[in-house]
């Protein structure tokens, strides 16, 4: 199975799974930063990716967090083609399918399997453009290795590790118990040909003393015929971005402290996207952050976001069902912060307009009517990185001078004050009739100016602020990354912080801590030289 080392064969190690959220994402990041430490140019790589986080890179183009944060960790810029598929799940068995970083389609389940012939090309098109550039990919599965009635059209998992000659680590779970019939039952399921790819194995998430577990190992390696690399223990002391909802739905995210200066909900939408964009808020002392489940959870609180969605109509309609919209107005009396990103900023507006049924069977939503914009969902989807500036009066003042922001765009629609909205809608509306309604006429103000749009300078306003700065929304997500933008934000509602942890130097800390602990726990060097020997 190994082979003799080929020009522009880089080290390869492929992490896969006896099962979703077993930690193989955190793991390949962690391998990511100790081989860039060790000096490989490494990059990170994910066949096909279902997520709703997802990320603008620098040339404009959509790709999972997960490969995001991974690239982060390696040191380097994310790339579309570390994640060539990205599936965006968006309701009623549909999804949005994004290939190489632009909209390839929309379609459901079966509908995906007919377009497999299509997509494997890129895939493997990305991945030959990573190793003409790297000399390291450290590749990511998804779900399981072995789910068996999706083999025939899966692509992700060990179909990839066979077609790029790479040797297989799997990661189990024993904190969800059961790990012993999971590897043995992985191997077992798996063919002669593909077991004689896996290397071995990384137990993760172990609790309490692990010399308990020392017979458990041999019975592994026994029964397996391979080796554990090493077991990890559970941690919760280091901080990454999710790359989907796992998290989320369970509970896991979000945290109460004692002492707050800033209680912040976040509305917990069933089509919640991009979420990540809240972490640089939850780690600062003295802010709590929660995800609202129920209108209860909104009392008390001093800000309340509406978050991105992957459908914005429906998320809206499922606000308004389950008693969200009264117990917004009634925080808004009490004196609480409203924000809304993307879809949340949508949904704020009087109307939510959707002529060519993107979303949803309605062609036309009433808003929540806190602000006088209405939005129409187009065909084109934006996805721009930007620079900004900040028009948010009150935290202007208090910076003492302007804000400057970095942020990106993904979203399909357009919004605009609602006194100017185009009169002509529907299939025979025209990018013109549409652009040239920019203007933003009093009473309302632009929450932001971009100023430039994938390394190009431009100019247009975005998002809309009330005149006290209580309530606004914008397209851009990620602007709580900025660290003077998110003081003054916080501090406008009573943070008494002096500085605001470095957000970007924080994440760097956590990749140097998970490659830490990874090297402490697992025969690192070993994994390495197996990778060699397959070159």
């Amino acid at each position: 199975m190994p082979r003799k080392t080929k020009i522009n064969s880089p080290l390869q190690i492929m992490f896969l799974g006896t099962g979703s959220d077993v930690g193989k994402s955190i793991i390949a990041g962690g391998f990511c930063r100790i081989l860039s430490k060790l000096g490989y140019r490494v990059a990170p790589f994910k066949a096909q990716n279902m997520a709703l986080n997802s990320f603008v890179t620098m040339d404009g183009k959509e790709m999972g967090r997960a490969q995001v944060f991974q690239a982060k960790a390696a040191g380097i810029l994310p790339d579309s083609d570390m994640n060539p598929v990205l599936l965006k799940p968006s309701g009623n068995n549909s999804c949005q399918v994004i290939v190489q970083g632009k909209v390839f389609g929309n379609t459901t389940s079966t509908g995906y399997y007919r377009m497999k012939e299509r997509i494997l090309p890129k895939v493997f098109e990305s991945y030959e453009r990573l190793k003409e550039k790297y000399n390291a990919i450290v590749l990511e599965g998804a779900g399981s290795t072995t789910e068996i009635n999706l083999k025939e059209n899966d692509f992700v998992n060990i179909r990839m590790a066979e077609s790029v000659r790479a040797p297989v680590v799997i990661i189990a779970d024993i904190d969800r118990g059961g790990v012993f019939a999971a590897l043995v039952g992985t191997m077992k399921l798996l063919t002669n040909r593909e077991r004689r790819l896996v290397a071995g194995f990384i137990i993760n998430k172990f609790r309490g003393d692990r010399s308990l577990f020392t017979s458990g190992v041999r019975l592994i390696e026994k029964k397996t015929g391979r080796p554990v690399f090493g077991v990890l223990p559970y941690f919760s002391d280091i901080h990454l971005p999710e790359e989907d909802s796992v998290a989320l739905q369970s509970g896991k995210k979000g945290s109460i402290k004692e002492n707050e200066d800033v209680r912040i909900a976040v509305i917990h939408l069933p089509l919640i996207s991009n979420y990540t964009d809240f972490d640089p808020l939850e780690m600062e002392k003295k802010v709590s952050l929660l995800y609202a489940r129920h209108p209860e959870d909104l009392k008390g609180c001093s800000i309340i976001i509406i978050p991105g969605t992957k459908n914005t109509i429906e998320d809206l309609l499922w606000l308004k069902k389950n008693g969200f919209a009264e117990a917004i107005r009634k925080n808004l009396k009490d004196g609480s912060t409203l924000v809304g990103i993307c879809g949340g900023y949508q949904m704020l507006g009087t109307r939510i307009e959707d002529p060519y049924e993107i979303e949803s069977s309605h062609n036309k939503v009433n808003g929540l009517g806190i602000l006088k914009i209405v939005t129409v969902l187009e065909k084109e989807k934006k996805l721009n990185r930007v620079s900004a500036t900040n028009r948010i009066d009150a935290l202007n003042d208090l910076n003492k001078g302007q804000i400057y922001v970095e942020g990106y765009e993904i979203h399909m629609g357009r919004t605009f004050p609602d006194s100017t909205r185009p009169r002509q809608t529907g299939p025979g509306e025209t990018r013109s009739s549409i652009t040239r309604h920019k203007g933003w006429g009093p009473p309302l103000k632009p929450a932001f100016t971009v100023t430039q749009k994938n390394s190009v300078a431009i100019l247009y306003d975005d998002g809309t602020v009330s005149g006290d700065g209580k309530i606004w929304g914008t397209y851009l997500h990620g602007i709580f990354e900025n660290d003077d933008f998110r003081k003054h934000f916080l501090a406008f509602h009573g943070w008494t912080g002096s500085n605001c942890r470095p957000y970007r130097s924080f994440l760097l800390d956590q990749f140097d801590r998970l490659g830490s602990l990874i090297e402490e726990n697992v025969d690192v060097q070993r994994i390495i030289n197996i990778a060699e020997r397959f070159r």
